[in-house]
């Protein structure tokens, strides 16, 4: 083992025609970490991890994955890492076990080595009991559990998670998430793609990509931080006139209402009290409650994502 990424790709593109799926991506993905691709579907992040698999060939750029290059050692890259999808395929006319057995034999596991490993990692992810359960029985967050397992069985150095909780419900989704930690904390590289805000928290470390460009990359604190953003809570009278009010205000960038609050994201905003209150006031809009809150991943996501399109709108007007 050494201290070079498991990942290294520089200005890697793809297209497909006249699209442009990915352009000008570049990342480094460092050994044990938990590397998240967060964008809303159709940003190019499926698009990247199948060419960092070796699936796709790059249009441009170049990589490395687990020391091999993308371009010309793909199929090496696929026999070392673990791969798995919303629509991983299991062989729902089969148990778990069966299945856990199949995939197993497909990476060269035989015999006492595949038994024990099988008993293992079922054990890990907390299967025992469902072993003989035919896995077309099974609810959505079990299937993942199977799924995971088998992306798992070999011990690979890096796995690739591609949007791997779409449609899972919470409780799963938590499970799931720990489970991921737990394997990280075993020594497996993790890249994994989700459009869910709530999932880039619990990475390590974060890739922003939108329209297949790269927007930032940091840890989860780095990337809300560039932003410079501040958010406020507010409980007042007439909250929908209120919202409108607000949102065209210089400085507000977004108003999201919960229940009888809205939560207000404001940037480059001295003082974001004396703002929100002289708006309101001068419709004679009394505030119940202010509060300041907590600027997360979503906030800067969607604020990077608002200045990229009012940027592509100015250039647009200019062009035309």
């Amino acid at each position: 083992m050494t201290s070079s990424p498991v990942i290294h790709a520089e200005h890697l593109s793809r297209r497909f025609g006249d699209l442009w799926a990915v352009r000008d991506v570049s990342l480094t993905v460092e050994r044990g970490e938990i590397f998240g691709v967060l964008g809303p579907n159709g940003a190019g992040k499926s698009t990247t991890i199948r060419m960092l698999c070796g699936i796709l060939d790059p249009t441009g750029g170049t990589g490395t994955v687990v020391g091999y290059d993308i371009a010309r050692e793909s199929e090496r890259i696929k026999q070392s890492i673990g791969y798995m999808t919303q629509r991983f395929s299991l062989y729902e006319d089969m148990t778990v076990e069966e299945n856990m057995r199949f995939y197993a034999s497909i990476y060269g596991l035989t015999g006492r080595a595949r038994k024990e490993r099988i008993d293992e990692v079922l054990e890990q992810i907390g299967l025992s009991d469902r072993r003989k359960q035919i896995a077309g029985t099974l609810s959505g967050g079990w299937k993942q559990r199977v799924a995971l397992a088998s992306s798992t069985i070999h011990r690979p150095p890096l796995l690739f998670l591609d949007e791997p909780t779409a449609g899972v419900d919470p409780v799963s989704r938590r499970h799931f998430w720990d489970q991921i930690h737990r394997i990280a904390d075993l020594g497996t590289t993790v890249l994994v793609t989700t459009h869910y805000m709530d999932e880039a928290e619990r990475c390590h470390r974060l890739a922003f990509i939108f329209r297949g460009e790269l927007l930032a990359t940091g840890t989860p604190t780095e990337v809300v931080a560039m932003r410079g953003l501040q958010v406020a809570e507010v409980e007042a009278e007439r909250t929908i006139e209120a919202a409108e009010l607000l949102r065209k205000t210089p400085g507000v960038e977004e108003v999201n209402h919960f229940g009888h609050i809205m939560r207000i994201a404001m940037r480059g905003v001295s003082d974001p009290s004396q703002l929100v209150q002289s708006t309101l006031a001068a419709a004679s809009i009394a505030i119940k409650r202010f509060s300041l809150g907590r600027p997360n991943v979503e906030d800067a996501f969607v604020s990077m994502v608002r200045e990229d399109e009012a940027l592509r709108r100015a250039q647009q007007t200019v062009a035309a």
